[in-house]
């Protein structure tokens, strides 16, 4: 995608888009590892909820990645893109880098952290590490494009959605056991003697 929306770019242009749609996204990701759960507490959404829905929305990617099929998206990312001349802040830094896929992920993985300072530290390094890549793999472009070709893009893609497809299944399995774990501890209770 950042190949095909760059293609008509000087080089320096496109390293500087690769570089400020790389920092846009990070700060993006970033506010959302850090604030994600109090919004989520200001609407009144269980961490339980949103790893169910999260997961949800995540294998929805996860099989448009599986399939081959372009999500809605980046549809729209692209139409976008074609009417606009900056296309750093859209829609290369949101929603093609930070888009809800890696929004969710941030909220539920700190969700997991569950108030660990250390926990949480690696969850953010390991935030800036994939964003490291995600710049490296940008400002290399042509050359994966010319290494892998369109054969080598599309089995690693399908390869990643498959792993994508897992750690959504398990973010609704964490999800339904934070809801259904209680209530089952209170339906033992009642059947215990004397309860």
């Amino acid at each position: 995608m950042f190949a095909a929306l760059t293609a008509a770019m000087p080089p320096a242009q496109r390293r500087l888009a690769a570089w400020t749609a790389s920092l846009l996204a990070g700060a993006i990701l970033l506010l959302f590892a850090l604030a994600g759960r109090m919004w989520l507490s200001i609407l009144g959404i269980g961490l339980p909820a949103f790893r169910v829905a999260g997961g949800l929305l995540l294998f929805l990617l996860a099989t448009a990645m599986v399939f081959g099929r372009q999500s809605a998206t980046h549809g729209v990312a692209e139409a976008e893109a074609s009417s606009h001349d900056d296309i750093t802040v859209f829609p290369l830094a949101f929603p093609l880098i930070a888009g809800p896929g890696a929004m969710t992920s941030v909220v539920l993985l700190m969700g997991r952290a569950d108030g660990d300072p250390a926990h949480a530290l690696v969850v953010v390094m390991m935030l800036m590490a994939a964003l490291a890549i995600v710049l490296a793999s940008l400002l290399q472009t042509r050359i994966i494009v010319r290494v892998l070709g369109v054969t080598g893009g599309n089995v690693i893609g399908r390869v990643l959605g498959i792993n994508l497809a897992a750690l959504a299944v398990q973010f609704v399995i964490d999800g339904l056991h934070d809801v259904l774990l209680p209530w089952s501890l209170t339906l033992e209770a009642g059947r215990a003697p004397g309860g």
